[in-house]
C-alpha cells in the first residue's frame, strides 16, 4: 500500500481533527511532524491479514493437541469452522452450539456488525474438542463458551483473543504482524474459493451483505477470474 493511499485512508478516519488540534497547539511545522508520526504508528495496524495455509493450520493444531491446551484447541478449531469475526467468535454461548447433549452439525448466530444471521458448519474434529471443553465451561458457571479467566461471567475479550492468535502464529515461525484474528476468519473461506471459485458460496458463509465485499475480501483479481474461466469448456 502506498503512503499516499494510506494517508488518504487515515485522513478519512479522523486525522483531519488531529492535524487541526496539533496546528492550534504547536504551530504548522511541529504539527506536520506529529501528524507523520501518527500516520506511521497507525500504519502498523492497517492492512489485510494473511490467511493461514493448510500446513499452518495443521502445525498449530498439533502443537495445541500435544500441549493439552483444550480451551485453545476448541477456540482455534471453532474459529476455522465458523469463519466469524473476532467480536462474534468470543461471544459464542453454549446454547449456540449444543442441542440437548450433543453438538449441532450447524449453528446460526446474529452478527454484531451487520445484525444479520449467518450459519456455519461444525466439523467432527471441532465437535470432539468442544465436547472435551464443555465440562470446564460448566464448571465456570457462565454461559459463554470461552469465558474470561478474570471474570467468568464475561466472555474472552477480543484483545485477549488477539494475543492468543499472535502466540499461535509465532509458535510455528510465522511473522506476527502479518496475521491476526481475521486470518482465522479468512482461512477456510480462502480455501473454499481456491477449490471451487464460487464467490456466492463464500459470501454466504462469511455473512457479507454485498458480493463486492467478498471480492475485495478475497483479493479476487482478473487473473483469478480468467483461471476459473479457462477450466470451463463448452
Amino acid at each position: 500500500m502506498s503512503m499516499s493511499i494510506l494517508q488518504g485512508r487515515m485522513i478519512r478516519r479522523g486525522l483531519i481533527g488531529v492535524k487541526r488540534t496539533a496546528n492550534a497547539r504547536f504551530g504548522p511545522l511541529q504539527a506536520e511532524g506529529r501528524l507523520q508520526r501518527v500516520i506511521r504508528s497507525r500504519s502498523v495496524l492497517v492492512g489485510k491479514k494473511r490467511s493461514l495455509q493448510p500446513k499452518n493450520v495443521w502445525s498449530i493444531r498439533v502443537r495445541l493437541e500435544m500441549s493439552g491446551a483444550i480451551r485453545e484447541l476448541a477456540l482455534f478449531n471453532l474459529a476455522i469452522d465458523s469463519k466469524l469475526r473476532a467480536c462474534d467468535h468470543v461471544r459464542l454461548r453454549g446454547e449456540d452450539l449444543w442441542s440437548g447433549s450433543s453438538v449441532r452439525d450447524r449453528a446460526t448466530i446474529i452478527q454484531k456488525k451487520t445484525k444479520r444471521p449467518v450459519q456455519f458448519e461444525v466439523t467432527e474434529q471441532t465437535k470432539a474438542t468442544l465436547v472435551a471443553w464443555l465440562p470446564f465451561v460448566r464448571r465456570s458457571g457462565g454461559s459463554y463458551l470461552f469465558p474470561s479467566r478474570r471474570k467468568t461471567s464475561q466472555h474472552l475479550s477480543t484483545r485477549q483473543y488477539a494475543r492468543i492468535v499472535q502466540r499461535w502464529v509465532t509458535s510455528i515461525g510465522l511473522e506476527a504482524s502479518a496475521y491476526g484474528t481475521h486470518s482465522l476468519r479468512r482461512t477456510k473461506a480462502a480455501q473454499i474459493y481456491k477449490k471451487t471459485g464460487n464467490l456466492r458460496a463464500v459470501q454466504i458463509l462469511l455473512g457479507h451483505t454485498k458480493l463486492e465485499s467478498t471480492v475485495r475480501y478475497l483479493s479476487v483479481e482478473v487473473d483469478d477470474a480468467l483461471r476459473i474461466a479457462e477450466q470451463i469448456e463448452l
